[in-house]
């Protein structure tokens, strides 16, 4: 008779943390963006949304208003977001093209962390792993955030302040890093409005110092 088969021993060790060797003071990173078809059933006014084609590309930096129906088509009225700015600020109609519903995906916030369920978050690739920055042409894609730390530039971009378990959105960092007065390494964010304000009015924004290890590019 055939010895049976040992049976498969069982592994009860802990899953790992994904947060091991992160520093007490360092904050939870915040929500990722997940992009939806505007199709979905989501409000649309004011979001942030992307418009392009499958196997072609994507353009971001836009605002979408409701949708429009003519037809038998939807469209979803779209503006480059400094327009959808400067609309807003100062109460003045400005042209919105409309793009058919179907070419047009909406910036929603993840419910968890990258790191906390939902499966897997996309891989902060290292800079010479090409293979792991592979996407799809299908769909657009968002990266997870990446903290300002490990960024090779900052100026210009969007970033997330977290602190105290609170996420402040809609910033722009104005400075690379530097270290302040204290000696604190940090960045000067100013609120998304005024950085587009500057541009059409040459008025320079209010900014705010913040500690590096508590921006994230969103």
């Amino acid at each position: 008779m055939a010895d049976e088969p040992a049976e498969r021993p069982v592994s009860h060790d802990p899953l790992p943390d994904p947060f091991a060797g992160q520093p007490d003071w360092a904050p939870v990173p915040p929500r990722p963006i997940v992009l939806v078809p505007a199709a979905s059933r989501v409000d649309l006014r004011g979001r942030r949304v992307l418009v392009g084609l499958p196997g072609l590309g994507w353009r971001a930096d836009l605002r979408a208003d409701e949708r429009v129906v003519q037809g038998s088509r939807t469209y979803v009225p779209v503006l480059a977001e400094h327009e959808w700015y400067r609309a807003e600020a100062e109460q003045i109609e400005v042209f919105a093209p409309l793009v058919p519903a179907d070419r047009v995906w909406v910036e929603t916030l993840g419910e968890t962390s990258p790191w906390e369920g939902g499966g897997s978050p996309i891989p902060r690739p290292a800079r010479s792993d090409v293979i792991s920055r592979l996407v799809s042409l299908d769909a657009p894609t968002h990266r997870s955030p990446v903290p300002v730390v490990e960024a090779d530039a900052v100026a210009g971009r969007r970033v997330v302040q977290v602190a105290d378990a609170v996420e402040r959105r809609d910033l722009r960092a104005v400075t690379e890093v530097y270290t302040s007065a204290d000696g604190d390494i940090c960045v000067r964010v100013t609120a998304e409005l005024d950085w587009y304000r500057w541009a059409w009015s040459g008025r320079p924004p209010t900014t705010l110092e913040v500690p590096v290890h508590l921006l994230w590019i969103e």
